[in-house]
């Protein structure tokens, strides 16, 4: 299956990453939710639940917005490992990541 994630970080400001299957099939759910927790922590995000609970869409969102917009403009190699993360945590065919909004969908 092919992936596809955009992150979006509001209108005309949409950057797509797309993948073929076997290169988000090396990386297990674990290992992807494993890097973006440890992006988190190194980004230095805030938790938005008061009660320090980590939910998994928070942790994609924050880590897009702490990260900021540059990465993106740019598809880096941060980007690019950020998008494949998302599309291997995810396990969906498309992923949208808005920022701007907090909503992954």
């Amino acid at each position: 299956m092919s992936h596809t994630v955009i992150v979006s970080f509001g209108s005309n400001r949409e950057y797509e990453f797309r993948f073929a299957g076997d290169e988000v099939a090396g990386t297990s759910r674990d290992i992807a939710r494993r890097w973006l927790h440890e992006q988190f922590d190194a980004l230095e995000c805030e938790p938005r639940n008061p009660m320090g609970k980590m939910l998994l869409l928070d942790m994609i969102l924050d880590v897009a917005k702490y990260s900021g917009e540059k990465h993106f403009m740019e598809k880096d190699d941060w980007a690019q490992t950020y998008a494949q993360n998302v599309a291997a945590v995810l396990d969906r065919p498309a992923a949208r990541v808005d920022v701007e909004n907090l909503k992954v969908g």
